[in-house]
């Protein structure tokens, strides 16, 4: 009990996220003009252009799209292309960030498929998740186990601390739970299914490969909570390829 109440707190600690302070960039434009779209799309309307020498501050970015905000007060969304037709106020250039490892450190959904063994047998699972902070994120993953005797889908849900969510190498550590449902065999063993309520801890690294394609490794050491007096340990080993966006 004290162990899990320690994790907790460990992971609620690395979730409080560094106030970054930064102040939008300030450019100006030496094109001709920039046109600035309703929404980072550019199915949506151009409703205003800023024209050469008009100030604008870039407020965030979205894969290559711009949101920006004019010395008149207006919003809207402009192509990478036409941002980077702007100067700073020193009259250098803009320089950009690469387009993919950019994307990686603002991540905030991630989806992927992982492989390996859970006890011996051998494991697949999928999973989905959401990085409500930018060390803090909340997943869903859904596994099946395929053992000699018997098959048991999984389904669990877990709390996953990056601490350092901005390296390219990036270890985290994940406290979760869940159920599983176990289907032997029978062919080979007459026993009824069971379901069974499971905890787990983990331990695990991400690798920014190129794009939006990462790599990702990880331990788990589950409980399962049996209907009998005593509880089964089962370790975990998994590596795969996720995406993210």
């Amino acid at each position: 009990m004290r162990k899990t109440v320690f994790i907790w707190l460990l992971l609620a600690w690395l979730a409080v996220p560094v106030a970054q302070g930064k102040e939008p960039l300030r450019v100006e434009v030496s094109a001709p003009y920039i046109e600035l779209h309703t929404g980072p799309g550019r199915g949506y309307p151009i409703f205003y252009v800023a024209e050469r020498g008009e100030r604008i501050e870039i407020l965030k970015r979205k894969t290559d799209w711009f949101k920006v905000r004019t010395a008149r007060g207006k919003q809207g969304w402009v192509t990478r292309a036409q941002i980077e037709q702007t100067q700073l106020a020193a009259g250098q250039p803009l320089l950009l960030a690469g387009a993919g490892l950019d994307n990686y450190t603002r991540r905030h959904w991630e989806l992927g498929a992982l492989g390996g063994s859970f006890g011996g047998a051998d494991i697949v699972t999928v999973y989905g998740g959401y990085a409500f902070a930018s060390t803090m994120a909340v997943e869903l993953s859904l596994s099946q186990v395929l053992g000699t005797f018997s098959d048991s889908l999984m389904l669990n849900v877990s709390l996953v601390a990056q601490p350092f969510p901005e390296w390219r190498v990036s270890p985290f550590f994940a406290l979760g739970s869940g159920v599983i449902n176990t289907d032997p065999q029978v062919t080979l063993v007459q026993s009824e299914s069971r379901m069974d309520s499971t905890t787990h801890v983990g331990v695990g690294v991400r690798t920014y490969l190129a794009r939006r394609l990462l790599l990702r490794a990880e331990y788990n050491n589950y409980v399962i909570y049996q209907d009998k007096d005593s509880n089964q340990g089962i370790d975990e080993w998994k590596i795969g390829c996720t995406v993210f966006f």
